[in-house]
């Protein structure tokens, strides 16, 4: 088990209710964390068309967590 701060963008911080949250998990990586966190907070959108970032560094899902790091979730920016 370790421990994370998520932290929320946009569309993600309004479903969580939250800008931020400490969080225990036993995820092993950003999709796995992600995941976690889609079913407690309700997120709709595919984790392919978002972007993570740990300890403000862009990473891809695969990316492994450590105890400590913020995790950065940023939903699909519309635009163009």
């Amino acid at each position: 088990m370790i421990e994370v701060t998520a932290r929320y963008f946009a569309a993600f911080r309004e479903q969580a209710g939250t800008e931020s949250e400490r969080v225990e998990t036993r995820a092993r990586t950003a999709g796995e964390l992600y995941g976690e966190l889609a079913a407690r907070h309700g997120f709709a959108d595919a984790r392919a068309r978002c972007k993570v970032a740990i300890n403000d560094e862009l990473r891809d899902w695969e990316a492994e967590l450590a105890d400590g790091d913020v995790v950065l979730f940023f939903p699909p920016v519309a635009g163009g």
